[in-house]
C-alpha cells in the first residue's frame, strides 16, 4: 500500500487506516483534544460496549431502534457453533445484554451517575461508535467509528459558554486547515419525536451541525437537563438536576474531508499542524 492509498475497505463498511492516515487522525484527536484540557477538562476513557439496561435510560431503543447494534455471546449448549456465509444464526447466540453505543458522551454521564458536582464541570473522551445505517461510504459514513467529544455539565450558564467558544474554535480551525464549514440547525437525536423536549428543541434548535459539503464533521448540542435527570446528577447547592451540553467530532469524516481537500494525508496533517499553531 502507497503513503497516500485509499483506507482498506472490509465488509460492513469498516476500514483500515494506512500510517499516514492514522497519524492525521491522532493528529486531528490531538488538536480537540488540547482544546478540551486547554478549557479545563480532564480526561476520561469509557467502555467500547455498555449494558443494554445503560443505554437504555437514554432511550437508544426508543427513538434510534433502526441505528443500534448489540452484542451477545455464544451459545455452546450443542458444542461451539460455526458461522455460514460470514454470519451467526439467531440460534448460535444467547440472550443480548450489551449495546454498542452510537455516540461517546454517553460514558460522560454514566461516569458520574448519582454524583453530585462540586462545581461546573468539563470532561473529554474518545470512543468507538457504531451505528446500523441504511449505506455505508468509507470514512464518510462508517459501521464504527471514533468520536472524541468534549462534555460540560453543572449550570445552563455553563454549557452554553462551553458551546459558544468551541463553535467560534471550529469555525476559525475549519478556515484556517481550507475547509469552507456551514453551521447548519439539526435535529436532537436524544429527546423523543413527540415530547415535550423534542417542541422545544424545534422552536429553539439545541443542535447544530458543521458540515463541509454534505457531511457533518462536528457538532454542538444543548441537552438541557436530559442526561441529568437520567442519571441523577446535580450540582452542588442546586435543587433540580444538572445541565449538560457536548461538542463532537467525528475523526475519520474529518479525515475524509480533508483528504478530499488536501489531496493526500502528507499533506492534510502539514495544514493540520499549520493550523493548529493559527488556532491554539
Amino acid at each position: 500500500m502507497t503513503a497516500n492509498s485509499a483506507p482498506v475497505a472490509h465488509s460492513y463498511a469498516l476500514s483500515v487506516l494506512d500510517p499516514d492516515q492514522t497519524d492525521l487522525l491522532r493528529a486531528l484527536d490531538g488538536v480537540f483534544t488540547g482544546w478540551g484540557r486547554a478549557a479545563g477538562a480532564r480526561e476520561i476513557l469509557p467502555p467500547p460496549v455498555y449494558p443494554v439496561s445503560d443505554l437504555e435510560k437514554f432511550d437508544v431503543y426508543t427513538n434510534f431502534p433502526h441505528l443500534a447494534l448489540v452484542a451477545a455471546p455464544l451459545d455452546l449448549a450443542d458444542g461451539p457453533p460455526k458461522p455460514a456465509d460470514g454470519r451467526f444464526a439467531p440460534a448460535d447466540v444467547r440472550e443480548v445484554r450489551l449495546g454498542l453505543p452510537h455516540a461517546t458522551c454517553f460514558g460522560a454521564y454514566l461516569f458520574y451517575e448519582g454524583a453530585e458536582l462540586a462545581q461546573d464541570t468539563l470532561v473529554t473522551l474518545v470512543n468507538r461508535c457504531f451505528r446500523n445505517e441504511d449505506h455505508y461510504v468509507p470514512l464518510r459514513r462508517l459501521a464504527s467509528f471514533q468520536m472524541r467529544e468534549i462534555v460540560a455539565l453543572g449550570s445552563f450558564e455553563h454549557t452554553q459558554q462551553v458551546l459558544a467558544a468551541f463553535t467560534e474554535r471550529i469555525t476559525a480551525f475549519g478556515a484556517a486547515v481550507g475547509l469552507d464549514l456551514d453551521r447548519v440547525a439539526a435535529s436532537d437525536p436524544f429527546f423523543e419525536n413527540d415530547g415535550a423536549r423534542a417542541l422545544l428543541s424545534r422552536l429553539s434548535p439545541v443542535k447544530y451541525e458543521f458540515q463541509a459539503g454534505d457531511l457533518a464533521i462536528a457538532s454542538v448540542n444543548t441537552h438541557r437537563n436530559f442526561f441529568g435527570e437520567r442519571c441523577r446528577i446535580r450540582l452542588a447547592g442546586d435543587t433540580g438536576f444538572a445541565f449538560t451540553s457536548c461538542v463532537a467530532f467525528g475523526l475519520e469524516r474529518w479525515l475524509a474531508v480533508l483528504l478530499d481537500a488536501h489531496g493526500g494525508a502528507t499533506e492534510a496533517l502539514a495544514a493540520v499542524r499549520d493550523a493548529a499553531a493559527r488556532v491554539p
